[in-house]
């Protein structure tokens, strides 16, 4: 093998000069800041001619993972986290005892229909 220099040795086959004359139009945009309750800022871009009303309020703290607001003295705190729910839990919400009941009681007449083979 030759121990001879490449001219492209470094530089990836294809590219060209680095500029935005070859990258397209470069669109304006403006800096938001967001902060947490621990004091860390964060930075968000957003096109400038977004409506505010796209632009959001709260967004997650990469550093932290708590939420980040846009207002310094005054930033979102956690949410309560609530326990999580069984199955069991989110039915008892949707009915009465009474309900459950009568529903028990028809799935197992049909159950004892079927294995009687009369259904």
């Amino acid at each position: 093998m030759a121990s001879g220099g490449s001219a492209i040795r470094g530089s990836r086959v294809g590219s060209g000069p680095m500029g935005e004359q070859d990258r397209g139009y470069h669109a304006d945009r403006v800096a938001i800041s967001y902060w947490d309750a621990l004091g860390n800022e964060t930075v968000r871009y957003f096109a400038a001619n977004l409506p505010e009303e796209e632009i959001p309020d709260v967004i997650d703290s990469p550093t932290s993972g708590l939420p980040a607001g846009r207002d310094k003295d005054n930033p979102p705190q956690l949410a309560k986290m609530e326990p999580y729910k069984t199955h069991l839990a989110y039915v008892k919400e949707r009915r009465t005892d009474e309900e459950g009941e009568q529903l028990l009681q028809e799935a197992l007449e049909q159950l004892r229909a079927r294995r009687s083979g009369t259904a």
